[in-house]
């Protein structure tokens, strides 16, 4: 595990019983720290999150806000990992870009998001037309491959697990403070490696709000799997965008909150 996505601080740790059992120990901290991406020489955002791979969370959230669509777009990108910077240039200027110069918010990516997301606009998306089906005890297998690949959570205590999978294996996992974070850095990765992800499914430890849906949606995902619960906006969306939610993925168990049929090999049981 590198040592720069946590720190070591020591710590008071006590556990009860008869007698209050006190002990001094350096434990594992997640490290946070804000990366402000730039867009053509103009501030955008800054994020809050886990300082790995940031030029791909850079580029999945301006994927994931529409100020790009593809990699053949970009100019070039910019690390700067001392000053905390990730700057973009895009060929051509970005409109939507423009308009949101200014509004600077500090995020993690992990509470309300981000001041550029419209959910009506994007509750007139046009529903996804994929016939994508998945056993459920793949689904089950997926969130146990999920926890087994987090490390940093294991360590710390203090992120957030997101992965895209196809119908073998995992192909990206990322850590981070934020659970947008962390699927953005994902979005990042497709975005480069030019995946096509309409047969693709994400899976996440975090809840499953309406941001983390259209996220999904923007890619063409047709499943979503998380350890945590869904939004009733999340599923209001996935509802109206034809794509499945599933939560609570835990053991042997899982909730199918929307479009069950993607989910094989549990009908008939009780």
């Amino acid at each position: 595990m590198s040592r720069d996505k946590y720190i070591l601080h020591t710590i008071t740790r006590i556990r009860s019983g008869e007698d209050y059992l006190v002990e001094e120990l350096e434990d594992r901290v997640t490290v946070e720290k804000p990366i402000t991406i730039y867009v053509n020489g103009s501030e955008l955002v800054t994020l809050l999150c886990t300082p790995e791979k940031i030029d791909r969370l850079a580029l999945g959230f301006l994927r994931s806000e529409g100020i790009l669509t593809g990699a053949d777009q970009i100019e070039s990108i910019r690390v700067k990992d001392e000053e905390g910077l990730v700057e973009v240039e895009l060929k051509e200027k970005s409109g939507l870009a423009e308009n949101l110069y200014g509004k600077r918010t500090v995020t993690s990516g992990c509470g309300k998001g981000t001041v550029f997301f419209n959910v009506l606009d994007s509750m007139r998306s046009k529903p996804l037309t994929g016939e994508m089906e998945v056993p459920a005890d793949r689904i089950l297998q997926l969130m146990e491959e999920l926890q087994q690949k987090a490390q940093l959570f294991k360590d710390t205590g203090g992120v957030h697990s997101a992965a895209l999978a196809d119908d073998e294996k995992i192909l990206y996992f990322y850590e981070d403070i934020g659970r947008h974070n962390a699927i953005d850095k994902i979005v990042g990765e497709c975005l480069l490696d030019g995946i096509n992800t309409d047969d693709k499914t994400i899976i996440t430890s975090g809840r499953l709000s309406s941001e983390i849906l259209l996220k999904a949606a923007k890619l063409q995902i047709q499943l979503i799997i998380s350890r945590a619960a869904p939004t009733s906006l999340c599923i209001e969306l996935a509802e109206s965008l034809n794509i499945t939610l599933v939560g609570f993925v835990r053991g042997r168990r899982l909730n199918i909150y929307s479009h069950r049929w993607r989910v094989k090999g549990w009908q008939g049981k009780s």
